[in-house]
């Protein structure tokens, strides 16, 4: 497994400490390919183009980023290029153990949502507006009948920095949540917070969240 001071750094024919877990791991290296040593990664603006490059299938999906605040720890996370993998998501979810029908979405759905959605729907979008909310001048409000919170107007904001420095990758793949808790689990992602107690960032990020939501709960509510 890698060390929290070492990056990861995708070169074309090696990805030494990435694939040296996954080995160990037994993650298939076409999935570990894919994922973590992909040909190219996609921009919000091709994931949004009709059709969508994104498959209509079960997957996880591999979110690269750069210009991100120095607060966010990047040392020890794959690189491509210069973009840093920091977060990974499935769609659909996993099955529920209290009998409710499972999640028909896919990952096209589910990667378009979070490059055109809002914070209410896409909790990386909650947790990137938190983190760039200085820099962008956005601000989580409750917003419609009260229920919902979004950052409002700063939402537009959000998209147009995903457009300059947010990249994809994904993998189809059959049971997803499988795959997820394995990279979770033995690789660096400090946007994750689900199943990801013990990385660094987590205490800081919770704390980012809490903060937002409490004071949007004593802010006066927006038409949208």
């Amino acid at each position: 497994m890698c060390g929290m001071n070492d990056e990861v750094v995708n070169s074309g024919s090696t990805l030494s400490c990435a694939v040296e877990s996954h080995c160990e791991l037994d993650i298939p290296f076409s999935i570990c390919d894919e994922l973590l040593r992909p040909d190219r990664l996609w921009t919000r603006a091709e994931i949004l183009s009709l059709p969508s490059p994104v498959p209509k299938a079960p997957g996880v999906y591999a979110w690269y980023f750069r210009n991100l605040p120095s607060t966010v720890p990047t040392p020890g996370c794959v690189v491509f290029e210069q973009f840093h993998l920091l977060y990974v998501g499935i769609s659909p979810s996993a099955v529920p153990k209290n009998g409710k029908a499972a999640s028909k979405q896919s990952l096209r759905h589910r990667v378009r949502y979070h490059m055109q959605g809002n914070a209410e729907g896409s909790t990386l979008r909650f947790t990137l507006g938190c983190i760039l909310a200085e820099e962008l001048g956005v601000e989580l409000h409750r917003v419609g009948s009260g229920k919902r919170m979004t950052f409002s107007v700063g939402e537009t904001l959000l998209s147009q920095w995903l457009e300059e420095n947010a990249r994809v990758a994904w993998c189809v793949c059959q049971e997803p949540w499988n795959l997820e808790h394995t990279l979770i689990s033995s690789l660096h992602l400090p946007l994750n917070l689900d199943q990801n107690g013990r990385n660094e960032f987590f205490p800081i990020l919770s704390a980012l969240r809490r903060a937002a939501k409490l004071k949007a709960r004593t802010s006066p509510v927006l038409l949208r």
